[in-house]
């Protein structure tokens, strides 16, 4: 590969985190406080994306669940969503792709809990359902997208807006932000 094209993406790479760190600090450590009140409080969070998003999604839970940086603290509540194929495929076959995750947030979610959806169109249709679901049953909801104005924005507490319409850029940011909150969670409860 040319040295010049892989010198262009890094570049491209730390100008969008750069600007996130400019713009969404704010909104970050809004969902950070509001990760750490909801585990403090007995809830759960419900994690959904699609594609590399659901990697997001996953991988946050994951460390969660098991361990960011500090090892001798016990697991928090977390849950990627669609990750299980026999329910994302009998949704996906029986209601639509559309619904499986808001199928999803309906049997697991419950009041006191976050939903965190990641979608870099900010329009997923999955994600835009689960959002709505979560809102009508009382969840706290928040998003991370890119800076495109989609149907999240107007079910989610919170945004986490990236600076960028590149998909790739926008999920690499999204990647600095679960550290973020892996890392706030365990500094909140883990002492």
């Amino acid at each position: 590969m040319n040295v010049d094209r892989i010198r262009a993406a890094v570049e491209e790479s730390i100008a969008t985190k750069q600007r996130l760190l400019a713009t969404c600090l704010p909104a970050l450590a809004q969902l950070c406080d509001l990760a750490v009140a909801t585990l403090r409080g007995g809830g759960k969070l419900l994690l959904c994306g699609n594609g590399g998003s659901s990697c997001d999604a996953a991988h946050a839970a994951g460390e969660l669940v098991g361990w960011f940086e500090k090892k001798q603290r016990g697991p928090y509540a977390a849950i990627a969503l669609g990750q299980t194929v026999p329910t994302l495929t009998a949704i996906g076959n029986d209601a639509g792709y559309e619904h499986v995750f808001a199928r999803e947030v309906e049997a697991l979610g419950r009041a006191g809990d976050l939903l965190v959806g990641f979608t870099t169109s900010g329009g997923s249709r999955n994600v835009v359902a689960a959002l709505r679901q979560a809102k009508q049953m009382g969840l706290a909801t928040a998003v991370l997208c890119g800076e495109k104005r989609g149907a999240a924005l107007e079910h989610a507490d919170i945004a986490v807006q990236v600076p960028s319409t590149s998909t790739p850029r926008i999920q690499e940011s999204h990647l600095v932000c679960v550290h973020v909150l892996c890392a706030a969670v365990e500094d909140a409860l883990a002492g």
